[in-house]
């Protein structure tokens, strides 16, 4: 059996841009192995340079589609790209991401670009910590843009939102009606959208509505940053670098606004929360095997109120999450 590599060690390649300790390095942030804490850690020292970038969308928009032929532009244009593609399910059912690998199976073997699928293991939001924990090996590691592509449905494009310094939604053709539904959900959210599937005859006619929507609630002066409206064509290969152009007026508008200062602390924010949340949760649930039985019989019993229940419970979590610290 071969020698396991510490995660410092690997930490260090990842900082050379070695594919494989990158790879080994996600897998144990997403096991949750605390050896590789301190890894991660030192790592976030060295993060900050990457673009990252979510693009979400209504299921069956063409969002994989896109990032395909998004990644293949980036490559085209010289600069290094990381796809992680959101797993709804379990890491281990496949489903569409193995469709995904299919249709990317040729940029697999490109040093310039890595992919990988990850589960949101129940995580509210659909962004488990592990996946922002990956974008910051890959960010350490060279990659210059980050693409976070989600499964969007429910709250997975607030999410994402809250984890990129830039937000794409992706469109189908033929919207009709449903923009009103749009606008209600996902319209404002967008710093750039896209209208996938451009070939087809109403794709004209979704652009024109989504411009039109969006014309009525554009912030206005010299330094408001207009959502652009980006047809592409996976079927005739067209809009790719123009969505591309899109993304870097966008990142020299955040940069040259201080808005990159705003987003950055959203985003850390984001990340503590969920942190914090998942120390809970994991307490909790080590807690209530203990002495929730005991304490709830306090309660029924009327010796003890829901709410003193409740802080007495923080308390017991609040200590076990502090002896683990210390044991790591």
């Amino acid at each position: 059996m071969a020698e396991r590599i510490a995660s410092e060690v690997l930490a260090e390649r990842v900082r050379g841009g070695d594919p494989r300790a990158i790879a080994r390095l996600i897998t144990r942030a997403e096991s949750g192995e605390s050896e590789c804490r301190h890894a991660l850690a030192a790592l976030y020292r060295d993060t900050g340079r990457a673009h990252v970038v979510g693009i979400t969308g209504v299921p069956g928009a063409g969002k994989s589609t896109l990032v395909s032929e998004l990644a293949r532009t980036v490559r085209a244009d010289g600069r290094r790209v990381a796809v992680i593609a959101i797993d709804p399910s379990s890491p281990f059912t496949g489903g569409a991401i193995l469709g995904d690998r299919i249709r990317m199976s040729d940029l697999v073997s490109d040093p310039g670009v890595f992919i990988r699928s990850m589960a949101t293991r129940g995580a509210l939001g659909g962004l488990a910590r592990p996946a922002l924990d990956a974008v910051d090996v890959l960010d350490a590691g060279g990659f210059d843009l980050v693409l976070v592509e989600t499964v969007g449905v429910g709250q997975d494009e607030v999410d994402v939102v809250r984890a990129a310094h830039t937000t794409v939604v992706v469109n189908a053709p033929g919207l009709g009606d449903d923009i009103q539904a749009i606008k209600a959900g996902i319209l404002e959210i967008a710093d750039i959208h896209v209208v996938s599937k451009a070939d087809r005859a109403d794709a004209n006619r979704t652009v024109r509505e989504l411009k039109s929507m969006l014309m009525m609630s554009m912030p206005e002066g010299p330094e408001a940053w207009q959502v652009p409206v980006v047809p592409t064509s996976a079927e005739t290969v067209t809009g790719f670098g123009e969505l591309l152009a899109a993304l870097d007026r966008h990142r020299e508008h955040l940069y040259r606004t201080g808005e990159i200062e705003t987003r950055r602390r959203r985003i850390a924010s984001t990340r503590v929360v969920k942190i914090a949340e998942e120390m809970v949760r994991e307490g909790f649930l080590k807690a209530r095997r203990e002495r929730i039985e005991a304490m709830l019989e306090r309660v029924v019993a009327r010796e003890l109120d829901p709410h003193g229940a409740a802080l007495e419970l923080l308390d017991t979590v609040k200590e076990r999450i502090r002896d683990d610290e210390q044991a790591v």
